[in-house]
């Protein structure tokens, strides 16, 4: 059954999760919502959308975002 707004932000409004805890699990939600695939359904692989995904940051440093899209974005 796919997820309604009202139910998502019943669901979220509230949280008190940590962000490591509940990230993924929001943006699922959200995916959802949108009636989009999330990473882990789009790409089982990680290569073109994953969860964090280890990522360039700005000089020579190296990071993760939370959720990475190749082309398209990278969530923090």
């Amino acid at each position: 059954m796919m997820l309604s707004l009202p139910e998502f932000i019943r669901r979220w409004k509230n949280s008190e999760l940590t962000e490591r805890a509940g990230s993924q699990l929001h943006f699922a939600d959200l995916c959802q919502i949108l009636n989009e695939p999330h990473p882990a359904a789009a790409d089982p692989k990680g290569d073109e959308y994953a969860f964090e995904k280890r990522v360039n940051k700005t000089g020579d440093d190296k990071g993760f975002a939370d959720v990475w899209k190749r082309h398209f974005f990278g969530w923090e």
